[in-house]
């Protein structure tokens, strides 16, 4: 998967950021917690002043797939797509 797709994906995710989190009712520092990041990291990605790196949308991809909620979303957000999925079974 080139960079501009990864980019696409990852753009998608922090304009969804905010709605996820709040589908599993979990707060900015209890995701960070979670991800192993601050919660001011997660602050500054959602209110776009920082960029999110593609471990952070990994990591993340993890949480949100586990939760039926939010596992739909991810679809119909455009954020798990066929490709990324592909891509992610094919990873050796």
């Amino acid at each position: 998967m080139d960079e501009m797709k990864r980019n696409v994906l990852i753009e998608n995710m922090v304009s969804n950021l905010p709605t996820l989190r709040k589908k599993i009712n979990i707060s900015q520092e209890g995701l960070a917690i979670m991800i192993g990041v601050s919660r001011s990291t997660i602050a500054t990605i959602e209110n776009k002043k920082k960029n999110m790196t593609w471990n952070m949308f990994l990591s993340l991809i993890l949480i949100f797939t586990k939760n039926e909620e939010t596992d739909k979303l991810l679809n119909v957000m455009e954020i798990y797509t066929d490709e990324l999925n592909e891509y992610i079974k094919n990873k050796k």
